[in-house]
C-alpha cells in the first residue's frame, strides 16, 4: 500500500523543486476528509487516493495534477466541498477536481448510462484533458481491485473500461495506460478467453525468455563495439488483451505473432536510432515488409519509433523497437508526456494543455453539446465510435501533407477530410499513382490524389454505402437533402412554398 512518502519520493525524483510540505498538507486534508471510510476491499479509502497520485507522479505530470489526484474523490464521497478545496489549494486544482467529480455522477442505467458516460468523457476531453488523464489513473486502480465488487458490477465497470477508457487512452497515445486498462478489464469481461490467452502466453514466453536474454546481451555488445554509447536494452512483453486480439486476427496461431516478446532499445539521439537500425540489420537478416519507420511517419496518436523484425540467432524471429528516451516517454504516456518537456522549457501546465488539445477533441465537445436528444445521440454513436475509437491510419496528399483517418477509410473519406467541395466534386482517385475505385480501402502510408469534376452537382448518395467517417457521411446526406429540395422546388406547382 502506498504512503504519502512514496508520492513525495516519485514527485521529487521528477521535480526536485516540488514543495513536499504542500503535498503533506494536501494528504492531511484528504486523510481527514476520508477518515473512517473503507473501500469494498477493506483497506482505508485514502489508499485509493494515494495510489492514484503515485500513478500520476510516475507519468511525470505536474504536481498540481498529483494534488488533484489525491483530492479527486473528496467532494463526491465526503462532507468537504469544492469551495473548501478552492480556498485551500487554489482555482486550478479545484477546477480539475470538479471536472473529475462531474465525470463520476451518473444517474442512468443500461444504455443511457453508457451514453451519458461517453458524453461526459468527450466533454471533459474538450474542456480540460488533464481531467481525463487523472480519471484514467483513478479507473486503473478501481479495475485492479474489482475482486471486491459483486460480479455484475465488476463486469459493468470492466466492460465500460474496455469500450470507453482504453480506446480514448489509445487515441491520446497513452500506450502503457491503454494496455494496463485493457488487461485489468479483460479477465472480467472475457474470463475464459483471458485464462486461455494467459496460459498460452506464459508457456510460449517461458521457452523464449532465456533465448531473449542472450539476444539482449549480444545486442548490448554489438552496439558498444559499434560506438553507440549510452544505449539501454530491455525486453518487452505484449499486453494480454492486445495479444488476444492479434491471435483472433491470425486464426489463434501464436507462431505467426512476432512481437510476443520484443527487444526495446533506447538510445540518446535520433541519429543513434537510425545507426542502431543499420547495426541490427548488419548483424541479422531483416524480414521483408517488417521494417516500419514511425519516426519519419508517426502514428496519428503521436507514436514514434523504429520497428524491425529480424531472423536472429538459431533462426528465431525477434522484433526490435528503437527510440530515444523522449520518444519512449511519448509512446508510454502519450499526450501526458508533453507536459514533461514543455514544463522543462518554463511553460505552465495550463499553457501546454491548451496547445496539446487536438482539433478532434474540440469537435467532439461541440458535437456533444449540439446533440441533446438521447435517440439522436444513439443514431450517431456508431459513427462517433468509428471516428474516435477505431484504429487510425495516416495517408498522404501528393504534396506530403498527412491526413489522419479511421482504419478502413476510402478515397471519398480522404477527399472530404481535405475539403467539403473536394468531396462533393470527387470524380476519381489515384492511390500510389494507380487509379482505384472510390470504395477502395486505404492503408497507412498511401499517397492519394483526388481528381475533381468542376461541373459535378454533388456527391453520389451511393457513397453512403462505403464511407467510414462521420464527417463524410453527414456532408453527403446534407448535399442529398439540398438536391432533393431543389428538385422538388422545380417539380411542384407551388414552388418553394410547398417545399
Amino acid at each position: 500500500m502506498p504512503t504519502i512518502e512514496d508520492v513525495i519520493k516519485v514527485v521529487k525524483r521528477n521535480d526536485p523543486n516540488a514543495d513536499e510540505n504542500e503535498l503533506r498538507r494536501v494528504y492531511a486534508f484528504a486523510q481527514e476528509a476520508h477518515s473512517g471510510q473503507s473501500r469494498k476491499s477493506g483497506e482505508p479509502y485514502v489508499i485509493h487516493s494515494l495510489t492514484t497520485a503515485v500513478r500520476l507522479a510516475e507519468m511525470r505530470l505536474p504536481t498540481s495534477m498529483v494534488i488533484a489526484g489525491l483530492l479527486h474523490d473528496v467532494p463526491e464521497d465526503t462532507d468537504k466541498t469544492i469551495d473548501e478545496i478552492r480556498t485551500e489549494f487554489g482555482d486550478d486544482v479545484a477546477s480539475m477536481v470538479e471536472g473529475i467529480t462531474k465525470l463520476g455522477r451518473l444517474k442512468y442505467r443500461g444504455i443511457e448510462r453508457y451514453i451519458e458516460n461517453l458524453r461526459k468523457m468527450f466533454l471533459a476531453m474538450a474542456q480540460d484533458i488533464r481531467v481525463v488523464i487523472i480519471k484514467f489513473a483513478d479507473r486503473l486502480h478501481n479495475l485492479e481491485t474489482l475482486d471486491a465488487m459483486p460480479p455484475k458490477k465488476a463486469y459493468r465497470i470492466a466492460l465500460e473500461s474496455l469500450q470507453i477508457f482504453a480506446p480514448i487512452a489509445n487515441r491520446l497515445g497513452m500506450g502503457e495506460m491503454k494496455g494496463r486498462i485493457e488487461d485489468a478489464s479483460f479477465k472480467y469481461v472475457y474470463p475464459k478467453e483471458y485464462a486461455w490467452t494467459e496460459k498460452l502466453s506464459q508457456s510460449t514466453r517461458e521457452g523464449k525468455r532465456e533465448y531473449l536474454d542472450r539476444v539482449m546481451d549480444r545486442t548490448r555488445e554489438i552496439l558498444k563495439s559499434s560506438g553507440v554509447e549510452g544505449a539501454e536494452v530491455h525486453g518487452r512483453s505484449k499486453h494480454l488483451y492486445s495479444l488476444y486480439r492479434k491471435l483472433l486476427k491470425y486464426d489463434r496461431d501464436i507462431t505467426r505473432i512476432y512481437d510476443l516478446m520484443a527487444v526495446r532499445i533506447i538510445v540518446p539521439s535520433l541519429s543513434d536510432c537510425y545507426a542502431t537500425l543499420g547495426i541490427i540489420h548488419g548483424t541479422w537478416t531483416p524480414l521483408k515488409g517488417r521494417i516500419k519507420d514511425y519516426i519519419a511517419q508517426p502514428k496519428p496518436n503521436g507514436y514514434s519509433s523504429l520497428h524491425t523484425t529480424v531472423f536472429c540467432d538459431e533462426g528465431e524471429i525477434v522484433e526490435f523497437q528503437i527510440r530515444t528516451q523522449e520518444l519512449h516517454n511519448v509512446a508510454e504516456y502519450g499526450i501526458a508526456a508533453h507536459w514533461q518537456y514543455d514544463e522543462a522549457k518554463g511553460r505552465t501546465a495550463i499553457g501546454v494543455k491548451n496547445a496539446a488539445q487536438a482539433d478532434w477533441m474540440k469537435q467532439l465537445g461541440e458535437m456533444n453539446k449540439e446533440i441533446a436528444d438521447t435517440n439522436q445521440y444513439m443514431s450517431t454513436l456508431e459513427e462517433m465510435k468509428i471516428d474516435i475509437f477505431k484504429d487510425r491510419i495516416f495517408v498522404f496528399t501528393p504534396k506530403g501533407d498527412v491526413i489522419d483517418l479511421p482504419e478502413d477509410s476510402t478515397p471519398v473519406d480522404f477527399a472530404y477530410a481535405i475539403h467539403t467541395e473536394v468531396g462533393n466534386k470527387c470524380a476519381a482517385a489515384k492511390v500510389n499513382d494507380k487509379i482505384e475505385q472510390l470504395s477502395a480501402t486505404l492503408k497507412s502510408g498511401d499517397v492519394v490524389e483526388i481528381m475533381v469534376d468542376r461541373s459535378r452537382k454533388g456527391p453520389n448518395p451511393d457513397w453512403l454505402k462505403f464511407v467510414k467517417t462521420r464527417y463524410a457521411r453527414s456532408k453527403i446526406r446534407q448535399q442529398a437533402q439540398v438536391s432533393l429540395k431543389s428538385w422538388l422546388k422545380g417539380f411542384m406547382p407551388g414552388g418553394e412554398q410547398d417545399v
